[in-house]
């Protein structure tokens, strides 16, 4: 079975949408686009040099995969790591709008995305990364699809934007692999999917009528 990993920069209220610039996703209004680029450093391009090193294939939504499309392919690859791996991948992408990819290598998941996606997963490969992809990740989550977080939190609250774990969040346990801090306050941490949520209770127990008349006797003697 493949890993899914989702990598993605949020802020510390979980706002996940258009890290990387003001035109990269305004939808609904979002006025903070590019909220990454005053926290970025040599630090955590090492991070992202290290998580993209070894072979990958990417699942993206419609918007991603535009956003990706219009920028990795000109950027040239023997000079820069990340965009090797990524132009090399094999992209999976999710739309019931795009007619056609130009961006190769590239195919459609057709049909019902969690059945794909685990098809996908049970297939021969190298991990599966998503990055952005904002309503995918939702239908992700909702059916327990995702195996690793690689999280970059950064230290910012916006408000408004669209969130990482919203409305197809469901109850998961995860276990930190590992965590680090950026010179300039990024919380990289790696989660891996585990146990499920553990419950339990800090409120005193209620002490028996015996318990009582021995803490009374007790009082009495001293």
């Amino acid at each position: 079975m493949r890993k899914l990993v989702v990598l993605t920069f949020i802020t510390l209220d979980g706002v996940m949408q258009a890290p990387g610039g003001p035109e990269e996703d305004p939808s609904g209004g979002f006025k903070y686009g590019g909220w990454v680029a005053g926290y970025w450093d040599d630090f955590l391009g090492q991070v992202m040099d290290k998580q993209m090193s070894k072979p990958f294939d990417l699942l993206l939504g419609r918007k991603t995969y535009e956003i990706f499309a219009a920028h990795w392919p000109f950027v040239k690859s023997d000079d820069d790591p990340i965009a090797a791996g990524i132009n090399k991948a094999k992209k999976y992408v999710a739309s019931k709008t795009l007619k056609k990819l130009d961006w190769n290598p590239s195919e459609f998941l057709k049909g019902d995305i969690a059945e794909e996606v685990n098809k996908l997963k049970e297939k021969d490969g190298p991990e599966i990364h998503v990055h952005g992809s904002g309503n995918l990740i939702q239908t992700l989550l909702k059916h327990d699809l995702v195996d690793e977080f690689r999280l970059k939190t950064f230290p910012v609250t916006l408000g408004l934007g669209k969130r990482l774990f919203a409305e197809g969040t469901i109850p998961i346990g995860f276990k930190l692999l590992e965590g680090e801090i950026s010179p300039r306050g990024v919380i990289v941490a790696t989660y891996l999917r585990a146990e499920e949520v553990k419950t339990g209770s800090f409120a005193l127990e209620v002490p028996t009528e015996a318990e009582l008349a021995r803490r009374k006797r007790i009082r009495e003697e001293n």
